[in-house]
């Protein structure tokens, strides 16, 4: 069966399913159909598969005219909410979402209700691959044994393995085609099966590990160096602002070492669905084995207090003007968590809003990439950038860099501007009041 599914792969003549048609499921669906595969995209929101279907996108890394092309022209991609067309496919990857619950503990919902789905028309010879970013064990102690309830066992009747997704929202260098993949099977012909279906996809190199619980750690690693690393570089901003230290020009020095030094760079806090999340899924799965993740925990409450630091420093910056927070005009430049996407999962921004609305200060957002925004229970539209509005704020803060903004505009009409990104570093002597983080 093996032999058979490779062989599949590699003539381009087997059908493939992606389950969760979000950030990660939608782009590689099209790389899928692009390939030359037969695609079925599963998402159980009907407005996701209408979409879909029509051509229409609505995920930043994906080109319009690619899957305009791809359903209408090669039609060779579609989607369904109709989880019995499984029995079509010869490969289903899941990419869903695995959440956090108000406890900080793994949701692993979406992950069990799609392999119960699958389960219902699981064929022999099929491969499963799971990419949703989860705690290591999840693949094998939760995946597997709800996969087996059809009668079928892994390794011998179907083909089992994770590949952690490695999406870079808004990364122009690198992107689901040429990012290279983590495979790890439950059996070593579990691995080869999922290699092929992935090299026969992707420009980037595949690395295949011995088992899927090192695929999902390699994961979690990778996403909490990065927590950890920009933790520090936030802990140094504060220390660097206590201090009359400008933390920017610190790093600009750091970096010029050739070797034992990357920069990381401080901001106003985390957002999006991986590097804030994805750390606690281990912090929960160590408890199993009495060990607690002092560093990883000590990370996330640093990042997660940048709102808070941020909402002090803007009032002792106003309060320099002789201006409390309460009745002032801030415009917030940037909602989404990072530059030139429009996502604003998890984004610091929002508890920075939350914060000046309930200390009385008056806010507008300017945002290209977002019309609108839920913040708690109200839907907030964006404004355009305009001099005006620059003119008339008490404080402009440049919370996301995005490429598109008029940074000399910014500079040049602004009455003070507190930058969290270092957004005007180029153009800090053009502006009137300037403050970095």
């Amino acid at each position: 069966m093996a032999v058979t599914l490779i062989r599949k792969f590699e003539s381009r003549k087997a059908t493939v399913g992606v389950v969760g048609l979000g950030y990660v499921g939608l782009p590689l669906a099209v790389e899928k159909a692009k390939a030359g595969y037969e695609v079925i995209g599963f998402d159980v929101q009907s407005a996701k598969v209408d979409m879909v279907n029509e051509g229409i996108n609505y995920i930043g890394d994906v080109i319009d005219e690619d899957l305009k092309i791809l359903v209408k022209e090669r039609k060779n991609l579609r989607a369904t909410s109709d989880y019995s067309f499984i029995n079509d496919v010869d490969a289903v990857a899941i990419c869903v979402p695995t959440p956090l619950d108000i406890y900080q503990q793994p949701d692993t919902q979406y992950v069990e209700s799609s392999a119960k789905e699958i389960a219902k028309y699981l064929k022999p010879g099929m491969l499963v691959v799971l990419e949703s970013t989860t705690y290591p064990g999840t693949t094998e102690e939760l995946v597997k044994p709800i996969l087996e309830l059809s009668g079928l066992k892994c390794g011998l009747d179907f083909f089992l393995a994770y590949s952690p997704e490695r999406v870079d929202p808004g990364n122009k260098n690198y992107n689901t085609k040429n990012t290279p993949k983590v495979v790890g099977g439950v059996t070593k012909e579990c691995s080869l099966v999922a290699a092929a279906m992935y090299r026969s996809v992707l420009d980037g190199e595949v690395h295949i590990v011995s088992n899927p619980a090192v695929a999902e750690m390699e994961k979690i690693y990778e996403n909490t160096f990065r927590n950890i690393n920009i933790a520090l570089a936030n802990e140094m901003a504060i220390l660097c602002n206590k201090m009359g230290i400008d933390i920017w020009e610190v790093i600009d020095a750091a970096k010029t070492k050739p070797y034992g030094f990357m920069a990381f760079y401080p901001g106003p806090g985390l957002g999006g669905h991986c590097i804030p999340i994805d750390p606690f899924y281990l912090t929960w799965k160590a408890r199993e084995y009495n060990y607690h993740t002092r560093l990883i925990e000590l990370a996330g409450e640093i990042n997660n207090s940048m709102p808070d630091f941020v909402v002090t420093r803007i009032m002792h910056i106003l309060n320099e003007e002789k201006k409390p927070l309460h009745g002032s005009k801030i415009l917030v430049l940037g909602v989404s968590y990072k530059k030139d996407i429009d996502d604003y999962r998890e984004s610091p921004v929002l508890p920075i809003l939350e914060q000046i609305r309930e200390a009385g200060g008056k806010f507008e957002v300017v945002d290209p990439h977002i019309r609108k925004f839920k913040l708690k229970k109200d839907v907030i539209e964006t404004v355009e950038l305009t001099r005006e509005r620059l003119n008339h704020a008490d404080l402009v803060l440049i919370a996301t860099d995005h490429s598109n903004f008029d940074y000399p505009m910014i500079a040049r009409e602004s009455n003070i501007i507190f930058d969290t990104r270092n957004a005007l570093k180029d153009k800090k002597n053009d502006a009137r009041k300037y403050y970095r983080l």
